[in-house]
């Protein structure tokens, strides 16, 4: 069978169709990662490494975390155990009462009223013994006699690690004053909230028995609840001297404390 030119000249551009689409699918298989073996086995031992190094990496972690843990000693303030929810259990009656008849006749409208009261309340702040946490409803003024109190506290806390030869720490205040506007923001998320709290009269403050600040440098370390202890006893001795009302909140895990004096 005979081909004419026309025919001739069809066969050849499609079998250079053919030949131009095979060569441009072969480039775009290499750039996008086709089997190159030298490629292939570059990423393979890679990969290899970087496994490898993650391994390594922590492996150095553990073992540094290990040697940390060896170095460290746990000590512990002697005294003995009691129970706080028997102890603390100055209901609300109580602190209210001593609330109303020592603190605020009326409670700020907000942070900005607070501040100018210079007169009727004290600005309490960070300090060697205690740390004042970021408040989010209540704002950090007492009253005279309660920032005293407090005061008073965290320099006896101080005083029994250090007669202890214990390392130092800082307890945590996390509930102060609450003004109007306090209160008005806590209602919305809590429908139990109150206006007639001990918190709105200046007198009161929480103090978180779970959370201690390390302020001393050393290996040793003392566990949360031989802390607490330490914490408690003090505020145990307060309230024995008719100082304080305290109340073991456990489900904000603090004690609530108002001053009686």
């Amino acid at each position: 069978m005979k081909l004419n030119n026309t025919q001739i000249v069809s066969i050849a551009s499609l079998a250079a169709v053919i030949v131009l689409v095979f060569i441009i699918g072969a480039i775009m298989h290499n750039c996008s990662g086709g089997s190159n073996p030298e490629t292939e086995e570059k990423e393979k031992t890679e990969k290899v490494e970087k496994k490898e190094n993650k391994k390594s990496d922590k492996k150095d972690k553990k073992s540094k975390k290990s040697d940390d843990d060896k170095n460290k000693t746990l000590v512990k303030y002697p005294g003995r155990t009691f129970s706080y929810s028997e102890k603390f259990n100055d209901n609300q009656t109580k602190q209210l009462n001593a609330a109303k008849a020592i603190g605020l006749a009326e409670m700020p409208k907000d942070r900005k009223e607070a501040s100018k009261m210079r007169r009727k309340l004290t600005k309490i702040k960070t300090d060697d013994n205690y740390i004042v946490d970021s408040l989010t409803h209540s704002v950090p003024y007492l009253v005279p006699a309660a920032a005293k109190e407090l005061e008073s506290i965290g320099e006896e806390f101080a005083d029994i690690l250090k007669r202890n030869n214990l390392p130092h720490y800082r307890f945590y205040v996390t509930s102060v004053l609450r003004t109007k506007e306090d209160v008005e923001n806590l209602q919305k998320s809590n429908g139990n909230a109150t206006t007639n709290s001990c918190h709105c009269y200046g007198t009161t403050f929480d103090l978180a028995y779970y959370r201690y600040d390390k302020v001393t440098r050393t290996h040793e370390y003392m566990s949360e609840d031989n802390l607490k202890l330490v914490l408690g006893q003090v505020l145990l001795n307060h309230q024995r001297a008719g100082k304080i009302y305290v109340k073991y909140e456990q489900k904000q895990a603090c004690f609530h404390v108002t001053v009686r004096e």
